[in-house]
């Protein structure tokens, strides 16, 4: 059979989701080229499709790609990937591809907390119209706890503390900052670490303070500094010692 003659046979949603079935199913699979051309069946030469004009093929092409600055993966343009699969092996690809999402997009915003019941950029995708339901949110985000890549901050699930880098990680990111400014043996206090000159550019700056005095507990254990109380959280200390 002719393609055109198949498209007239098929609704845009029928596609989309076709589509979206196979790259799920088949993650070595990039369809996201075939989707749009697919898409452009439904425009202007195929007189009874007209609800995807060349236009919504335009805003399809230009938006699916990126979220701000964020380059997305093709499989945030299908539909199925926002309901949670019955299917065991395909769920368990589903939690996986949402996994490395989360923890890329955080890393690169510099997000450290998702509040799961308030808006969260990756959990909408306003463009194929879907939204991820509580329970899918819940599911992939508790997916990265038992990984060690993520920790609840309440016993309700409502908040979570996305560890993009482990305690460990930060713990070592520490120790280099300290190597590179000349701090073996030297005295800077918390707020410094956080938002100071020093650690413009670094990883550290802006640094969830919950995240950052875990890593510094880790190292006051370790015999690699000591952290002293000042008068207020402010002025807070660190003396390292490596």
């Amino acid at each position: 059979m002719r393609p055109d003659l198949l498209l007239h046979r098929w609704s845009s949603s029928s596609v989309v989701i076709l589509l979206g079935f196979a790259e799920l199913n088949f993650p070595f699979i990039s369809s996201l080229h075939i989707h749009v051309e697919l898409l452009r069946g439904f425009c202007s030469d195929n007189p009874r499709n007209q609800q995807y004009p060349s236009a919504r093929i335009k805003a399809l092409e230009r938006k699916m790609q990126k979220l701000g600055e964020f380059k997305l993966p093709h499989f945030f343009n299908y539909p199925p990937y926002f309901t949670l699969q019955p299917v065991r092996d395909t769920r368990e690809k589903q939690i996986q591809l949402w996994k490395e999402l989360i923890l890329d997009y955080c890393k690169s915003q510099k997000t450290f907390v998702i509040a799961i019941e308030e808006e969260f950029p990756l959990f909408t995708n306003h463009v194929i119209e879907r939204s991820l339901t509580h329970e899918a949110k819940e599911t992939f985000l508790s997916a990265l706890v038992s990984e060690g890549r993520a920790e609840w901050m309440d016993k309700g699930h409502r908040r979570c503390l996305i560890l993009w880098h482990r305690i460990q990680d930060w713990a070592d990111i520490l120790i280099q900052f300290a190597k590179d400014n000349g701090l073996e043996d030297g005295v800077v206090t918390i707020e410094e670490i956080r938002s100071g000159p020093e650690s413009q550019g670094t990883e550290l700056h802006g640094i969830d303070r919950t995240i950052l005095n875990r890593a510094l507990k880790l190292l006051e254990q370790k015999g690699k500094l000591v952290v002293f109380k000042g008068t207020s959280t402010d002025d807070e200390g660190v003396k390292f010692s490596i």
